[in-house]
């Protein structure tokens, strides 16, 4: 018979409609420059800022004030990190719940925009001082204008949000307006005066530079040595005929000599040598001599006491005038043996301690530098020629030299004196001190429409006695009401407090005036008899409405009689300087803060945030306006950033080709890659960006990015009603809660103390530690299959692991939104299409899960030796995944099924040293776990059994 025919094999099932996938229309490929400007036209045309603004209406206040940046060009690296952090701020704190309102500025005055109103015309081969000074200011206005128009659209393509169709800028009419009121209340209270200093002068542009205008250079100098002859020493009759020797790296300076400085505890030596006796001090002696000369032949040793009542005279004293009369040794404290003769020439003109001491002594300043850098054409020594800061003019075969070397007077001369030398940050050029008369607001006179200031505020130790005991009746100076507002003042590095601490101690009086056209002018009148200004609340007023209606042109001599009233105008005469741009600046807080332009701002502000530089600039003028007006600082937080650097930590200049292009970069990369770049670093420092840099931001990015995809995909069709109870949640579930929950606290101390760095980084890590290489991994196989995707039937635990979920990303949309402004607009959108603006929510609320943290940290360090004795066994193709593992334990911390559920691994048992081996369990043909229920591969494990015939 013959034999029956083989049973067909049994077909196993296929269970994959069964095993749930996650769904999402959410790319990995983020295509952030294509999608971005699309994000942010919609923001603009839904009124986006409109709809935060009504949302938290009524809400508690933070008034950030923004720092107006200069209208000239392209925005570049550093507005991205500044624009970016201020973004953060006011996003964060809106994200609590605050009306944080933002209204960006520009500051639009100025000489940068002279400048490049200037060089067009030199393009043209045309004079600025022939246009009508209307015409010019009218090229430089729209000039202004044409570059706010462009920084704000890049400035929105970054992704900053903000009152853009409301910006405040400074040439606006109200804002100049208010600009000449604010100087107004510092003239009628007597602040301001005119006087003759030397100043920070720009022979190139011809004006006054203030110390924020300011860079130093390295630079290689002419040093000399300078003889003047001793034509009297009462004290000591034998230094008569000898010669007084002075070195100096600014030539230019000598034509300008006055006086000579000596060191009163100086010890000096008169020597003698080629015929010829000189003095020096006695620790530069051997220095001087390797500059000029052979050998010493004879020494002894003068007291400083021998210069008292001494007389030297000019080298060039041969041309009469004013070279003719004799210089005095005057004594000096800041004279010092680190270089030189230990003798100084003074040149009251330019150098702020000449001025002082002879000022001092009854010596007046000359006048003899002409604002373009040349001397005076009716001096008697280089009249007409210059420029002083000319190299060659300087140069040892110079005139100025060459003159000194036929007088027998120029001892040695050397270019090659290596120095740190200030320069103008625009024009590049060497800048000089010139004594010129100029507009000053007064430091240390009493302010007497303010109250004394108490010990406390005068920062008194308290050696008995209230420490708000008032000291006396005088009233404070705009130094002192300075010093105690910074003492006030929350700053954010804390060293910024010193910084600016320091400067404000120390700083010379306020120089206000700029010989320029393109700014507001120093609207005041001074009576030609008397020399004195015109204090008059109702003329200021007229000025004040004028300009209010027509801008600075109203400022105009055919207005002086209308602005005068009933005096005559032929009496009076207009002072035509303008105000220090950061004069302009400083007064932000006034057109800002209280004019009710924009009525939901008020004053003082909680946060003023710029580069460190502004600790001289906008931070100090904003400052000393407010106290010397209102007797308190504009803000109550100070926060300072570093600059940015490239790859290798070198400043970015075009001179090196190193600059990195913004918009580059968001054409390349998208805004949020730079955003998170800016977010990522330690602002407070300088820090770096480059393309590796760049390249671990894209990395970083593109996790979070994944972080979002699964979410969205293991959230497909999440529904309340499947939302479960905490209390009733598997421990994992109860830990993470617990995990986010401090994750939460951390965040809000981060927003607190604006710790951006640490914000982003405790996000960053916490969606790749505990989520993705933690979390997700270990719950993926109850995510697939303890459903049954044919009929939505689902486990508690599962049920448990999505409420998570959704938890999970209702707080991470929410904080991410102020970092990843476009990301997680569209992470949000594409969950909820109807759901509005991420950026319209608030804060996330965690429930706080107790949890045992030693154990867990336990059980995740037992997780990662277990993975990493696992690692070999892959390389080496023992297996294929760590779910084909038996593992061994010293000890168990948990369920052995909760332990292989944390190793992903077949089985866990207890008994000696760590191990892993490779289990002879069969695979489960639904979840691919390898159990021992089942019974051959392919067949189901009793879970999934469950949970496909339930």
């Amino acid at each position: 018979m013959a034999d029956a025919p083989d049973t067909p094999t049994e077909t196993k099932r296929d269970y994959r409609s069964t095993v749930f996938l996650p769904k999402t229309d959410f790319p990995m490929k983020a295509g952030l420059p294509q999608k971005e400007p699309v994000i942010a036209a919609r923001w603009k045309d839904e009124g986006l800022y409109q709809q935060v603004r009504k949302a938290r209406a009524g809400r508690e206040k933070f008034i950030f004030h923004d720092g107006p940046p200069y209208a000239n060009g392209d925005i570049h690296i550093g507005h991205t990190l500044n624009k970016t952090l201020k973004d953060m701020v006011v996003r964060t704190q809106t994200l609590l719940g605050k009306d944080a309102p933002y209204v960006p500025g520009w500051d639009c005055h100025g000489l940068p925009i002279e400048w490049k109103i200037e060089e067009q015309y030199r393009k043209k081969k045309l004079n600025k001082d022939e246009v009508p000074p209307r015409e010019f200011r009218a090229e430089c206005r729209a000039y202004a204008q044409h570059w706010v128009n462009v920084q704000r659209d890049q400035f929105q393509r970054l992704g900053i949000t903000g009152d853009w169709d409301n910006p405040y800028l400074t040439m606006d009419y109200q804002a100049e307006a208010t600009i000449v009121s604010e100087l107004f209340k510092f003239a009628e209270s007597g602040q301001v005066y005119r006087g003759a200093k030397p100043v920070m002068w720009s022979p190139v542009e011809k004006t006054a530079l203030a110390e924020a205008e300011i860079e130093y250079e390295d630079i290689v100098s002419t040093q000399i040595d300078v003889a003047f002859e001793i034509v009297a020493a009462p004290n000591a009759p034998e230094l008569v005929g000898a010669h007084a020797v002075v070195w100096t790296t600014t030539p230019w300076t000598i034509p300008v000599n006055q006086a000579i400085a000596y060191g009163p505890s100086v010890d000096y030596s008169l020597i003698e040598a080629g015929g010829r006796r000189f003095v020096v001090a006695n620790k530069l002696l051997g220095e001087f001599a390797k500059r000029a000369l052979d050998r010493v032949e004879t020494e002894r040793p003068l007291p400083a006491s021998a210069f008292e009542h001494a007389v030297v005279r000019h080298p060039m004293h041969k041309l009469g005038g004013f070279f003719a009369k004799p210089r005095p040794f005057l004594p000096g404290d800041f004279v010092t043996t680190d270089q030189g003769t230990g003798l100084v020439h003074m040149a009251p003109d330019h150098g702020e301690d000449d001025f002082e001491l002879c000022k001092a002594n009854g010596i007046d300043p000359v006048f003899a530098v002409e604002g373009d850098g040349k001397y005076r054409d009716d001096w008697l020594w280089l009249g007409g020629q210059g420029s002083v800061i000319n190299a060659k003019f300087n140069a040892p075969d110079g005139p100025i030299c060459s003159d000194l070397r036929d007088a027998g007077a120029l001892l040695a001369a050397s270019a090659d004196f290596k120095h740190s030398y200030p320069h103008s940050w625009r024009s590049k050029a060497k800048v000089i001190y010139r004594c010129t008369p100029q507009w000053f607001v007064a430091m240390d006179k009493p302010l007497r429409q303010f109250t004394p200031l108490t010990r406390a505020q005068q920062r008194w130790e308290n050696e008995g006695g209230e420490v708000n005991e008032v000291v006396d009746d005088r009233h404070p100076t705009l130094r002192e009401l300075g010093l105690n507002a910074i003492a006030e003042t929350r700053f954010v590095p804390e060293k910024g407090r010193n910084r600016i601490g320091s400067m404000v101690e120390g700083r010379p009086d306020w120089v206000l005036s700029r010989q320029r056209a393109w700014g507001v002018p120093i609207a005041l009148f001074v009576e030609r008899k008397t020399g004195q200004l015109l204090v008059d609340h109702e003329v200021n007023r007229r000025i004040i409405a004028a300009i209010r209606l027509a801008g600075v042109d109203a400022w105009d001599a055919e207005n002086a009689a209308a602005f005068l009233g009933n005096r005559n105008p032929d009496d009076y005469e207009m002072v035509t300087d303008i105000l220090d741009v950061w004069f302009d600046s400083g007064c932000t807080h006034a057109f800002v803060l209280e004019s009710g332009r924009w009525p939901d701002q008020r004053s003082p502000a909680d946060l003023y945030l710029e580069g460190s530089d502004q600790h001289r600039g906008w931070f100090q003028s904003s400052l000393l306006e407010s106290c010397g007006t209102r007797g308190r600082a504009p803000f109550k937080t100070v926060l300072t950033h570093g600059f940015t650097m490239d790859a290798k930590g070198f400043k970015m200049s075009k001179s090196l080709g190193n600059t990195i292009n913004p918009l580059d970069l968001m054409k390349e990369h998208g805004a949020d890659i730079l955003r998170l770049w800016a977010l990522s670093v330690d602002f407070t420092e300088d820090h770096r960006i480059g393309k590796e840099i760049l390249g671990g931001v894209a990395d970083q990015y593109r996790k979070l990015r994944n972080t979002f995809r699964y979410l969205l995909g293991a959230l497909a069709d999440f529904r309340e009603e499947e939302r479960a109870g905490v209390e009733a949640m598997p421990e994992l579930e109860r830990y993470m809660l617990h995990l986010t929950a401090e994750l939460e606290r951390k965040m809000r101390t981060a927003v607190d103390d604006f710790d951006f760095n640490s914000y982003t980084r405790l996000l960053a890590d916490f969606a790749n530690n505990d989520l993705s290489a933690f979390y997700f991994d270990i719950r993926k196989d109850v995510l697939y299959c303890e459903v049954n995707a044919e009929t939505g039937v689902q486990t508690d635990k599962r049920r448990a692991y999505r409420t998570v979920l959704d938890i999970l990303f209702h707080a991470l949309v929410r904080w991410s939104a102020p970092v990843l402004v476009f990301t997680s607009e569209e992470v949000w959108g594409t969950r909820y299409p109807e759901g509005g603006s991420v950026h319209l929510l608030e804060w996330p609320e965690i429930p706080d899960v107790p949890a045992d943290d030693g154990r867990w940290s336990a059980l995740r360090e037992l997780r990662a030796q277990v993975t990493e004795a696992i690692e070999p066994l892959r390389r080496e193709k023992v297996l294929g995944s760590s779910l084909e593992t038996e593992v061994t334990v010293p000890e168990l911390l948990a369920d052995p099924e909760a332990l292989a559920e944390l190793f992903i691994s077949s089985t866990v048992r207890a008994g000696g040293a760590l191990g892993v081996s490779k289990t002879e369990n069969n695979k489960c043909g639904r979840c691919w776990r390898y159990l021992p229920e089942v019974p051959e591969d392919g067949e189901l494990c009793d879970r999934c059994e469950s949970v496909v015939n339930e």
